[in-house]
């Protein structure tokens, strides 16, 4: 049954777009609005996604987005697994285990992506197909009341300005195509996904105002830093403010930079609790503040990783320690990744290849992709019974050598 499924899988056209996205949808508990309601949106890759019909209904659903992923040391092509449903009429049928074999198996004979990345809707699902969380989420809510700069901030010479959207969006484009590339787990976006991350509909507001923008400019004019956020109104019976500032992104290119746009954020008039929804889980506005205590927010799993060619994938990126050891991999759903690699880098370059020596470690493919952005540490791995060490020491070794000095981070849904 699960071959015949492989083989009836293909990619929905223009015209199957309204029922497809109805489908997928539909399994998500949403029904669909905005302008792509029709007609598929432009980061859309209908060629890269996967559908089943039965009785001509669209059953099931899957896509891939071509993103560029920042690794360690390095940035990667990725596959940026999305759209994933299966009707509640087809389930247990080998549905969903056809769509992640038949995705993975062309991304390895097609020589594409090196690594696949998704967001889980489910923690249970996708474990069993190679898949791990490799980044944190950690949104962060506190009262402005007690949210107050450090005195010692430095705050710098440079200036923040409230600006319309025209003003902000290529400003903040370049800002963040550099700060991306210092942070595992982040994602490129190019105008496509700017487009994307601009859509302020009404309907997905939930009651607060429209976007709003703020720029950082140095006193020469260089923008380094930008934020975005919302506010909600609210009111007590008494008559006192109460109202929600929802800050949707802030990034900067300094310290300076990063403190004063807070600054201004923690300044908004009627504003009682501010929160951070897409919140590095190492924030430096954590260590900004006077009360880090009012800061909360419990971390959660962010990015779920998966290493599709491990050659390849561990060729990509660096390691901050030098490494020379051998991994037997154990990866029974895509074969042509288990058995030995010989991993050896140093933060300059580094080559995995396959090899016949005695291996110094044994890990699955999903212990393996927990660790590949730095987050996840091989050590911790192994105290749960999941990674074996045979070569004494070894695991300590690897555990340093991929580990990194930032923590991966992925503030980017798809």
């Amino acid at each position: 049954m699960a071959d015949d499924i492989y083989d009836q899988l293909r990619p929905a056209t223009a015209e199957e777009w309204p029922e497809f996205l109805a489908t997928m949808a539909g399994a998500f508990g949403e029904t669909p609005v905005g302008p792509y309601v029709d007609t598929p949106s432009p980061v859309a890759e209908l060629d890269r996604s996967l559908g089943l019909w039965d009785d001509g209904r669209v059953v099931a659903t899957s896509g891939i987005y071509s993103r560029e992923l920042t690794v360690p040391g390095a940035l990667v092509p990725c596959a940026g697994v999305t759209w994933v449903t299966v009707a509640p009429t087809h389930r247990r049928r080998g549905v969903l285990t056809s769509m992640m074999r038949r995705q993975l198996t062309e991304l390895h004979e097609q020589e594409r992506e090196p690594v696949a990345a998704l967001w889980a809707s489910e923690h249970p699902i996708y474990g069993r197909f190679g898949y791990a969380p490799a980044t944190v989420r950690a949104p962060l809510s506190g009262p402005v009341a007690r949210l107050r700069l450090r005195p010692d901030v430095d705050l710098g010479t440079g200036r923040v300005s409230i600006v319309d959207e025209a003003a902000y969006r290529p400003a903040a484009a370049a800002v963040h195509d550099v700060v991306r590339r210092a942070v595992p787990g982040n994602l490129a976006r190019d105008d496509r996904w700017w487009d994307r991350e601009m859509a302020d509909l009404p309907e997905h507001r939930h009651g607060a105002t429209a976007r709003r923008y703020l720029l950082h400019t140095e006193t020469d004019g260089t923008v380094t830093g930008y934020a975005a956020y919302r506010m909600k109104e609210s009111w007590t019976e008494t008559g006192h403010p109460e109202g929600t500032l929802t800050v949707e992104e802030v990034r900067g290119l300094s310290t300076p930079a990063y403190a004063s746009l807070w600054q201004v954020l923690l300044s908004v008039d009627l504003v009682s609790t501010v929160r951070l929804q897409r919140a590095h889980p190492d924030d430096p506005i954590r260590s900004m503040v006077t009360d880090a205590r009012a800061l909360t927010g419990p971390p959660r799993d962010g990015l779920w990783v998966r290493l599709v060619d491990v050659g390849r994938a561990l060729s990509a990126r660096r390691y901050p320690a030098r490494i020379d050891l051998v991994f037997d991999v154990r990866d029974p759903f895509c074969e042509w990744n288990h058995g030995r690699w010989h991993v050896w880098g140093h933060p300059s370059g580094a080559f995995c290849e396959r090899t016949d020596r005695d291996p110094d470690i044994a890990l699955g493919i999903e212990e393996l992709s927990a660790a590949y952005l730095g987050g996840t540490s091989l050590a911790t791995l192994q105290a749960a019974g999941r990674v074996s060490e045979i070569s004494p020491g070894a695991v300590t070794h690897a555990s340093t050598a991929f580990g990194w000095p930032v923590t991966p981070w992925c503030p980017d849904d798809f």
